[in-house]
């Protein structure tokens, strides 16, 4: 049964509806009885991880992810969690969701389907992603992808300690894929004297967006003024400015960037994602948040929804490849690798997903672990009841 949401509809603010109280029980397990946490082992290191915990319940409309990273502190992550909850049907719609046209979703796993299956055949584009690594391992962890036409190259590591090896990579990402097209991703890891030598150095690319060079929404809007009085033909995009600033829209406000890369979780679920992007009038390209397939399929059922502007023709394409392709980057998840969330020709399906219960099993968290995720999914619950 769902809980109530008191936010009221129309709010003029999208980020309000991340904060607006909840009507929840006092406590979790009340109404979530089947709480499972995993750890998820990585191909290669990733955001300076090799192994990924998520936690995983199911709900009226079926199973949705919990991941908030460990570091985030509970007011973050609790934003995660008010996303999962409507995902799974918890909670209900935000009004921009419920207003949107739904895609057509089928369901993938080894249970019966809890959310209304279809056979559309539905697919959204996704990029492969490409991590800091050595320049030998470009091709072994590109074929992971399947074929992708956009591919998104992690880079500033070590800010411009790390410019000479990010260009003897994506040097060897170019001989190998000449004709993809190639996103760079700094993760903010770039002072604004330390990004505009790093431009410089990455124009020989042909990239079709830079993002978040530097960390604050002022330095990227200063960053641009500049790119532009050089001559430097750099799209910037604009990531955890969106995610994680108090007012997501003062990025399209300062004209700080030409793209937003939005995500499910950070933003509090595809209802407040869908209304950052209508209110910010900038074209929006969905990423994930380094999930399992479960939380994939959330960002696979944004993307669908995604507006299509001449704008965004002109930068991203007619179809735009989204960053939910990560699922590539885990070396086991939550079905079977028939069922996963992955990359077939570039795309992956609209879907619901419902995890083999045998790989929950096997897959487990030890129980302090358990422990831990448990008292930080009653904090975050109880938070969004204030």
């Amino acid at each position: 049964m769902a809980v109530s949401d008191r936010s009221h509809s129309g709010a003029p603010n999208p980020d309000s509806l991340s904060r607006a109280p909840l009507d929840l029980p006092r406590r979790f397990d009340e109404v979530i009885e089947n709480l499972h946490v995993v750890r998820l082992p990585m191909v290669t290191r990733f955001r300076g991880i090799t192994e990924r915990e998520v936690a995983l319940f199911s709900g009226p409309a079926g199973w949705a992810e919990f991941s908030p990273f460990v570091e985030y502190g509970t007011e973050e992550a609790s934003r995660w969690l008010r996303a999962s909850l409507e995902f799974s049907g918890l909670i209900p719609q935000s009004t921009a969701l419920a207003e949107a046209v739904p895609p057509t979703v089928s369901v993938r796993g080894s249970s019966p389907a809890v959310a209304e299956a279809g056979t559309s055949g539905e697919t959204v584009d996704v990029n492969g992603t490409l991590p800091a690594c050595p320049p030998d391992q470009v091709e072994s962890i590109l074929s992971r992808y399947d074929r992708v036409g956009t591919v998104k190259a992690k880079v500033a590591e070590h800010g411009t300690d790390s410019l000479s090896e990010d260009l003897e990579r994506l040097r060897e990402f170019r001989r190998l894929y000449p004709d993809t097209t190639l996103r760079l991703d700094a993760n903010a890891g770039y002072t604004p004297t330390e990004a505009l030598e790093a431009c410089e150095a990455f124009a020989e690319f042909d990239l079709q967006y830079f993002e978040q060079p530097v960390p604050a929404v002022e330095q990227l809007a200063e960053l641009r003024d500049e790119l532009a009085l050089r001559g430097l033909p750099i799209i910037i995009a604009a990531d955890e400015s969106i995610r994680k600033a108090e007012d997501p829209l003062r990025v399209a406000e300062l004209g700080a960037a030409e793209v937003i890369i939005v995500k499910v979780q950070p933003l509090g679920g595809i209802g407040a994602a869908l209304e950052v992007i209508r209110a910010s009038g900038l074209p929006a390209v969905v990423s994930s948040a380094l999930e399992s397939s479960v939380g994939l399929a959330a960002g696979a059922e944004l993307a669908a929804r995604l507006p299509h502007t001449d704008r965004s023709r002109d930068i991203l394409g007619e179809r735009v490849a989204c960053g939910l392709g990560t699922g590539r980057l885990f070396t086991a998840d939550i079905v079977a690798e028939d069922e996963a969330l992955t990359p077939v020709d570039g795309a992956v399906p609209v879907t619901r997903i419902v995890p083999d219960p045998d790989r929950l099993q096997q897959l487990a968290v030890d129980p302090g672990r358990f422990e831990w995720w448990a008292d930080r999914f009653q904090d975050c619950w109880s938070a969004l009841r204030d």
